[in-house]
């Protein structure tokens, strides 16, 4: 009885997928797998490698690709497409119309489970990433400009409410930062005029589509390429984005004639891609939670970041060194209210949506995510955003799909200032220069941030570690040597207390005594002054803290 209820059962669900043509299948492990992480390069680009090495992030088992043997296997099936592979999750995306060929490869032992992804009747659905875009203008007006070195024309206050011109104004406009750009399409790039500084100076350095799988992007959906007017459109005194000198790889992820979890798949297989040519941020102006199978739609429950497969994915791609941005989503005012996936992944940045006076979208999606973390972190210009449309005119538009390429240019002009840095503690500087930190909501997040406040931060801590070098494993220092009027003392602190310091001759003669307050693990610079009037020669500075004592000797 027993057997025959288990055959009920896998009959029953076989039936029910028999609609399906696209499956996820999982794999137990990385058996027979060609590469070895000894010889990196094979799989990994050199600005990957360096990338990882730089912010000692481990190459490990996850950056294995698939097993060529298990796949093999699977092909060996017959009637079986591989469309693409995902290392991170060990899962490989096929398409079958054969209901036999999925019983086989459920049975291999390497196969830890299938999930259906897309249906074979696919219904039309043109509400890219259920963003509810709506063009509010089709002329534009050039505007005054300040004493900005970038002539900004109409995106000047989308730029100006983060302080965005601070970093511009000191150079910094995206140079050495590789940003990937997620969509449905980047229509007419080609010959856009917005793009013709980043074509002639060769800033496109990939295209891919995970679609169509070919490497053309330029023919489709035009809302990526909406989104690239925000970082890279370049049109003085008209037109300029956020990052108008980065460099940039256009992949096409998004199948707009229908919604499905197989779009999900084509993102992760983009952020592996992203990952492994050394991609520094990624900016996708996509999410998902419901879709044209039911079945299939995703729960609040599921937003943990730990359960849709695009959402983990996301976290991966975080750990890996790289900034995610993406999009909160645009049903704060309908009866799904909350963000989409991937915005509740881990470790990265999900943007609302506000206009130029700072006024939250009603559209913008609510959080936080279904564990109670901050959803969204942030929030940029996304009502009312001005972009170039696929005919070259400046337009405006609403959506959180535009206030996440508008903000993660100026981030990347943020960290090509300050290349030592991770990209968590770039990511964490801004969240703690945005203009609700100390009381994040459920809209915005810690708010809209600040790139001057985010810069002057950073500008410190880069001082800090300096100093810290300066130290070593020294606790205290004194420079510089020899000195003249007054002579800098650095000390790390390992406890609260006091640091006493007194100063005598050579010879034992006291000269003066001084006293600091200190506080544990803070690393303190202190200045001791009115030195003139010493004589040149060697003197003694004595030291006393909670750990112990010690003698310096000083040169003038």
């Amino acid at each position: 009885m027993k057997s025959t209820l288990t055959f009920l059962i896998f009959f029953v669900c076989t039936y029910a997928e028999a609609q399906y043509t696209k499956y996820v299948v999982e794999l137990t492990d990385k058996k027979g797998t060609a590469y070895s992480l000894n010889n990196s390069i094979a799989f990994l680009s050199q600005e990957s490698i360096d990338r990882k090495r730089k912010f000692k992030i481990s190459i490990d088992s996850l950056d294995l690709p698939v097993s060529e043997d298990y796949l093999d296997s699977i092909r060996s099936i017959g009637g079986v497409e591989i469309i693409n592979t995902s290392k991170w999750l060990n899962q490989v995306l096929i398409s079958t119309t054969d209901e036999d060929a999925i019983i086989r490869i459920t049975q291999f032992p390497f196969v830890k489970k299938r999930t259906p992804l897309s249906n074979k009747a696919l219904k039309k659905n043109n509400n890219l990433i259920r963003d509810n875009i709506q063009d509010v203008s089709g002329n534009y007006e050039e505007l005054e400009t300040e004493e900005n070195i970038l002539n900004y024309g109409n995106t000047s206050a989308q730029v100006t409410i983060h302080e965005g011109e601070y970093l511009h104004n000191k150079g910094y406009q995206g140079q050495g930062i590789k940003i990937a750009i997620f969509d449905g399409g980047f229509l007419r790039y080609q010959t856009n005029l917005a793009f013709d500084s980043i074509r002639r100076n060769g800033q496109i350095k990939m295209t891919w589509d995970f679609v169509a799988r070919n490497s053309l992007v330029n023919e489709d959906n035009y809302h990526g390429a909406y989104c690239l007017s925000i970082l890279a459109g370049n049109i003085p005194g008209t037109y300029v984005g956020t990052a108008p000198q980065a460099s940039y790889c256009l992949f096409r992820t998004e199948d707009v004639e229908s919604e499905y979890p197989i779009e999900e798949q084509n993102w992760i297989a983009a952020a592996e891609m992203a990952d492994s040519i050394g991609v520094d941020m990624i900016s996708s102006s996509l999410g998902y939670s419901t879709f044209d199978d039911e079945s299939l739609d995703h729960s609040y429950e599921d937003l943990n970041g730990k359960t849709t497969l695009i959402s983990r994915a996301a976290t991966i791609a975080a750990k890996k060194g790289i900034i995610v941005m993406t999009s909160a989503g645009n049903e704060g005012a309908d009866d799904w209210r909350y963000i989409s996936a991937p915005a509740d992944a881990e470790g990265i940045l999900s943007v609302g949506a506000v206009d130029i006076s700072k006024q939250i979208a009603d559209f913008s999606s609510y959080g936080p995510s279904f564990d109670g973390r901050i959803k969204p972190e942030i929030a940029s210009v996304g009502w009312g955003t001005y972009l170039i449309n696929s005919l070259g005119r400046v337009t405006r538009s609403n959506g959180t799909s535009y206030s996440t390429p508008n903000i993660a240019g100026l981030i990347a002009c943020l960290w090509q200032a300050f290349p030592e840095f991770s990209s968590n503690e770039i990511i964490e500087v801004i969240k703690e220069s945005a203009d609700r930190y100390t009381t994040p909501d459920v809209r915005t997040g810690y708010g809209l941030p600040n790139m001057k406040i985010a810069y002057d931060e950073l500008v410190k801590e880069r001082e800090v570690r300096k100093t810290k070098l300066l130290l070593k494993s020294e606790r205290i220092k004194i420079f510089p040597i020899p000195f003249k009027d007054i002579c800098s003392l650095l000390y790390n602190s390992t406890s609260n207390g006091k640091l006493d310091i007194q100063i005598f001759t050579i010879d034992g003669r006291w000269i003066r005594g001084l006293s600091f307050v200190v506080n544990e693990n803070e690393l303190h610079s202190f200045t001791i002054d009115n030195l003139g009037s010493l004589s040149s020669g060697q003197y003694m500075l004595k030291y006393r803290d909670s750990i112990g004592e010690g003698i310096i000797r000083l040169v003038k």
